[in-house]
C-alpha cells in the first residue's frame, strides 16, 4: 500500500528535493555571475559576508560579551542571577538571528565555494603524501546535499557520489559568523587527508583549517580549535571536551 501511494502522491524524499530544487537554481545563476571576479575579489566575499553577519547580529554579541565580562567581576549577587537568567535567553536569541541570516546568505555562499572549485580544477596539491589533481566542482545533487546538512538533516549519499565535498559548502557557510566548526570524521587519517584536502577551498576563500590528531600535545590542540574551521574524530573531540570540563 506504502510504495502505491508513493507512486500516486510521491515520497517525502522526493519532496522534499523538490522544494530544495529553486534553491539549486538560484546558487548555479549566482555562480554565473562569478567568473568575472579575480581570485582576490571573490576572496572578499568571505569578508562581506562576514560584515554582513556582525551588522545584524552585533548588537547581541557585544551585549553577551559585557554580560560575560561583568560576571567576572564582583557583582551583587541580584545582578548577578539577572545575568545568568538573560545569558541563555540571549544565546537563543543570538542563534535564531543567526540562523535567519544565513540562510539568506546561502545561495551565494554556495556559489562561492562552488566557484572556488572551478578556479582549483587543474591545480596539483599533496595530500597525505600523496600527489591530487583537483578535478572536483559541486553537481547539483551535490548542492542539495549541502543545503540539507545545513539544515540539520541528514543527507544519505552513496560511496563515490562526493560526501566530503558536499560538507564543504555547509561548513563555508557556517564558519563565517566566526565562531568555529568541527568536522567530526571516523579516523585520524581521514581527520588528516580531509583537512588537507579540502582546506584548499577554505584557505583560497581566505578562512583557517586545523586538524585534532590522537598524537597531538594539549598546546597543539589550541591553535587548531581556534581556526575558522577543525577536522576531527569524535573520540578526539569528546575526550578534550571532558578534561576542559573536568
Amino acid at each position: 500500500m506504502l510504495k502505491y501511494l508513493e507512486k500516486i502522491f510521491g515520497s517525502k524524499k522526493e519532496k522534499d528535493v523538490e522544494l530544495l530544487l529553486p534553491l539549486v537554481d538560484d546558487i548555479n545563476a549566482i555562480y554565473d555571475t562569478l567568473a568575472d571576479l579575480t581570485d582576490d575579489e571573490l576572496r572578499a566575499k568571505t569578508a562581506e559576508f562576514r560584515a554582513h553577519i556582525h551588522e545584524v547580529t552585533g548588537a547581541l554579541q557585544d551585549e553577551e560579551t559585557e554580560l560575560r565580562e561583568r560576571l567576572k567581576e564582583d557583582v551583587p549577587h541580584e545582578e548577578r542571577e539577572q545575568i545568568l537568567d538573560r545569558l541563555p535567553e540571549l544565546r537563543k536569541e543570538l542563534d535564531e538571528l543567526t540562523k535567519t541570516v544565513l540562510d539568506e546568505l546561502l545561495p551565494e555562499a554556495f556559489a562561492v565555494v562552488k566557484d572556488a572549485c572551478r578556479r582549483l580544477v587543474g591545480q596539483t596539491f599533496t595530500v597525505a603524501g600523496q600527489q591530487i589533481k583537483w578535478d572536483m566542482i559541486p553537481f547539483d545533487v551535490q548542492l542539495i546535499g549541502g543545503a540539507v546538512l545545513h539544515q540539520g538533516k541528514i543527507a544519505e549519499m552513496a560511496t563515490g557520489e562526493g560526501k566530503t565535498l558536499v560538507a564543504t559548502m555547509p561548513i563555508y557557510l557556517n564558519a563565517l559568523p566566526g565562531r568555529g566548526v568541527h568536522l567530526v570524521t571516523v579516523n585520524d587519517y581521514l581527520a588528516s587527508r580531509d583537512s588537507q584536502w579540502m582546506g584548499k577551498i577554505y584557505e583560497f576563500l581566505g578562512l583557517t583549517v586545523g586538524v585534532i590528531l590522537q598524537t597531538m600535545q594539549p598546546w597543539e590542540r589550541k591553535p587548531a580549535y581556534n581556526a575558522d574551521i577543525t577536522y576531527g574524530t569524535n573520540n578526539e573531540f569528546g575526550f578534550d571536551y571532558l578534561r576542559d570540563n573536568m
